[in-house]
C-alpha cells in the first residue's frame, strides 16, 4: 500500500470510528446507587482507544475530539459545553496514553498495560478537571454546589465536601468506565482488526 493510500485508509477509518463514537454517546444511563443519576455511564471512549491501537495515539485524540464536536454541532450541550470538554480532555488522556504505549511494543501484553495505565490516569485527572472546571460552572449554570453535595450524600451523607465527592465516587467511577471499554476493545479488536488495518 503506497503512503497515500496508507493516509487515506487511516483518515476514513478514524471519520468511521468518530461517527460510531458520536452514536455511542446517546446510549448512555445512569447507576443512581453507585453515583448520583447526573453522572452516566457510556462507551463512547471504545472508538477511541481503537483508533489509539489501529492508526497511533494522535488518532485516538482526533476521534475524541470529532465525536464532542459532532455531539455539540447535531444534539447540542445540555452542559454549558464543560461536559463536552471534560469528555474530551479525559478521553484523550486515556486514548493516547493507552496508544502510545502499544505503538513503542506492539504486543497484547504492553496493550492492556497501556489501556490500564491510561484508565488510572484519566481516573486521577477527572478529579481536578471537574473541580476546578466542570461543577464551577454547573454550580453557576444549573444548580447550586449544597444542591450537587446533596445528590452525593443522598448515597453516602458523611461526603460533606466536592473534593471528597470526587474522589470517593467519580475517580473510581470514570476507572471502571475505562475497564469496561478495555474488556470491548479487546473483544472486539481482533475481529475488526482487517477492516481496521487494511
Amino acid at each position: 500500500m503506497s503512503a497515500q493510500a496508507k493516509r487515506t485508509h487511516r483518515i476514513t477509518v478514524a471519520a468511521m470510528l468518530s461517527a460510531v463514537a458520536f452514536v455511542l454517546m446517546f446510549l448512555e444511563f445512569p447507576i443512581p446507587a453507585l453515583i448520583p443519576p447526573f453522572i452516566k455511564m457510556d462507551i463512547s471512549d471504545l472508538p477511541e482507544l481503537l483508533a489509539a491501537f489501529a492508526l497511533g495515539p494522535v488518532y485516538g485524540v482526533v476521534v475524541t475530539l470529532v465525536k464532542n464536536l459532532l455531539f455539540i454541532i447535531f444534539h447540542g450541550t445540555s452542559s454549558a459545553y464543560v461536559g463536552e470538554l471534560c469528555n474530551f480532555l479525559l478521553g484523550s488522556v486515556f486514548s493516547f496514553s493507552a496508544g502510545l504505549i502499544y505503538r513503542h511494543h506492539k504486543s497484547r501484553r504492553s496493550a492492556l498495560l497501556g489501556a490500564l495505565l491510561g484508565c488510572a490516569l484519566m481516573a486521577v485527572i477527572s478529579v481536578p478537571i471537574n473541580y476546578f472546571i466542570v461543577y464551577p460552572v454547573y454550580a453557576v449554570v444549573y444548580a447550586p454546589m449544597d444542591v450537587i453535595l446533596g445528590a452525593y450524600q443522598t448515597i453516602l451523607p458523611s461526603a460533606d465536601t466536592l473534593i471528597e465527592c470526587l474522589t470517593i465516587f467519580n475517580m473510581p467511577f470514570t476507572f471502571c468506565k475505562g475497564i469496561v471499554d478495555v474488556v470491548l476493545c479487546f473483544l472486539i479488536y481482533k475481529p475488526l482488526s482487517p477492516i481496521l488495518h487494511k
